[in-house]
């Protein structure tokens, strides 16, 4: 029993380190497009914010670990786990290979939705809260679109239409701005998005027996925080290039603006114990402020793209997780 939760918990921090560096562009490429941070600096100052970002709470942990499937009750439990991060890994690393901001935590909620099917049949799958995460994952983005253009278009009215400073002065005091908001976005992402790892590990803890709640232990915070910032220090260049120049041109005054934006929306939903998509939020956030400064320069053969994307993730998702449980069950 103990080789079977040291395999789950490996697996769940690998996945967790992958999420590092394939998000860390989330919370930096704004601000190394527009030169605020050097890359470097960005990389080791988002890693230390994310850190402590995931240390802080624990509710998106348990939506994880809670509510998709009932960890203390479904049978095959350790397959259906070990099946499931086996898919968000391959996934990640596929969609991290080619550039492509995809969403982890639709993979992962896919992955394992799909999983449960294929391991424990449809009716072990909790599809009130299913369907609770899924809502939110789609509607995050169209919410951070639609304020991320709001917030963009209160600051070009206040400050760069009627204000009477140029707007090279203007960039350059939001490229100072930029250095807090990459921060608290960095603080923001940690906060949700290594907590999935974190309910991943309970609801493996409760399958096996050894423990009944879902409370997350202060070893397993410490140990997704961990593995989250030291995939964030490596960096996901390949999908920094692609947030921060092949959506649009970024200036320092939208850059901040993006980043505030998601910052926002993403602590509202890790105060109320929902994961959402960071690489969602912040793409949307990008693209909203970038309409308002200049909607023909948004790059939307780049943005059809990725909505592409992140309409077949959770479907091809749940599909090879599906597959793999199959095959993980002709050999236990």
């Amino acid at each position: 029993m103990l080789t079977t939760l040291i395999i789950i918990v490996a697996l769940a921090l690998i996945f967790d380190f992958i999420n590092g560096f394939h998000d860390t562009a989330n919370a930096i490429a704004t601000s190394i497009s527009t030169r605020a941070l050097t890359p470097k600096f960005a990389i080791i100052f988002a890693s230390v914010l994310n850190f402590i970002g995931a240390i802080y709470s624990s509710e998106v942990a348990k939506t994880v670990g809670g509510k998709v499937a009932n960890p203390a009750t479904i049978p095959h439990g350790v397959e259906i786990l070990i099946a499931a991060l086996l898919t968000a890994i391959i996934w990640n690393l596929i969609t991290w290979y080619y550039g492509i901001p995809s969403s982890s935590s639709h993979t992962l909620i896919g992955a394992l939705a799909g999983s449960v099917i294929s391991g424990a049949g449809f009716a072990a799958l909790n599809w009130s809260g299913f369907k609770e995460i899924v809502i939110i994952l789609v509607l995050s983005p169209i919410i951070a679109f639609a304020t991320g253009f709001l917030i963009m278009w209160i600051i070009r009215k206040l400050i760069i239409v009627n204000g009477n400073q140029s707007r090279s002065k203007m960039n350059r005091m939001f490229r100072f701005f930029q250095i807090f908001s990459a921060g608290l976005l960095s603080l923001s992402h940690g906060g949700n998005d290594a907590q999935k790892a974190m309910g991943i590990m309970v609801f493996g803890l409760v399958t096996l027996g050894y423990q009944t709640e879902l409370d997350v232990p202060l070893w397993v915070k410490i140990s997704a925080a961990t593995a989250m910032g030291l995939g964030t220090s490596i960096g996901g260049y390949r999908i920094i290039k692609t947030m921060g120049s092949r959506l649009l041109k970024i200036e320092p005054i939208n850059g901040f603006a993006s980043d505030l934006n998601s910052s926002i929306i993403i602590q509202t939903s890790t105060a109320i114990g929902m994961p959402l998509s960071t690489t969602h939020v912040i793409s949307s956030s990008i693209i909203g402020t970038g309409t308002v400064m200049r909607f023909h320069d948004v790059k939307w053969s780049t943005v059809s793209k990725m909505v592409m994307t992140w309409i077949i993730t959770i479907p091809i998702s749940m599909i090879l997780s599906f597959l793999i449980y199959k095959v993980i069950a002709l050999f236990v």
